[in-house]
């Protein structure tokens, strides 16, 4: 009797230990422990990063096709490089001229062509053009090309994204830079950065190219 007591004394221990339940995960410490070692800017960026592939992978934003999906993966990005974190002099154009712009489908969006921001990298001096939209006059899109485009990233082009009050003080961040809808969905209509914003420099920042 006293063996089968101690029997069931130790089953019951055993189905009670749920203590690994509740262990750190030591990935995951690991990973915080890595933003410590790293700038408040790459921290942010790089938090940045992983809730944009959260929100892509999970299915969430119902972008990736299913086959895609992976409660683990992540959309692909160059090193952060705050080189690539460039202060830029805006010039506004005054009655800029509202434009359709080209698509990846018949779809012409209307844009107003709202000013250019001016940047050096390196020794070349080089401008982009800000189109505001019109049905949402607070945003700014700046769709351009760079030497990376078709290599090691998306061949159409990428994106950056202004609001009105970021020309007080406006900075090119290339490592925010991401692909449109239309690498990871052809379904999806994105606009073609027109000519004027094809920048004749690599630009290895941002978003990569998902396959």
């Amino acid at each position: 009797m006293r063996i089968l007591i101690i029997l069931f004394l130790a089953l019951f221990v055993v189905a009670c230990d749920t203590t690994s339940k509740w262990k750190p995960n030591q990935e995951a410490i690991s990973e915080a422990d890595s933003y410590s070692d790293l700038s408040t800017y790459v921290k942010r960026l790089t938090r940045h990063r992983d809730s944009t592939s959260a929100m892509f992978l999970s299915g969430a934003n119902g972008i990736l096709p299913k086959e895609d999906l992976s409660p683990t993966g992540k959309l692909k990005y160059f090193a952060p490089d705050e080189a690539f974190r460039i202060k830029a002099t805006f010039t506004p154009i005054e009655n800029g001229e509202v434009i359709e712009m080209q698509t990846s489908t018949d779809r012409l969006p209307e844009y107003r062509i709202y000013g250019t921001l001016a940047f050096k990298l390196g020794e070349a001096d080089l401008a982009l053009t800000l189109y505001q939209n019109v049905e949402q006059p607070d945003y700014l899109f700046c769709p351009f090309k760079d030497l990376t485009n078709g290599k090691e990233s998306y061949g159409a082009g990428r994106y950056l994204d202004f609001k009105l009050k970021d020309l007080a003080n406006p900075v090119l961040d290339f490592n925010y830079a991401y692909s449109p809808y239309c690498a990871y969905n052809k379904e999806y209509s994105c606009p073609i950065p027109p000519r004027e914003n094809h920048l004749q420099v690599a630009l290895p920042a941002g978003e990569k190219r998902w396959h």
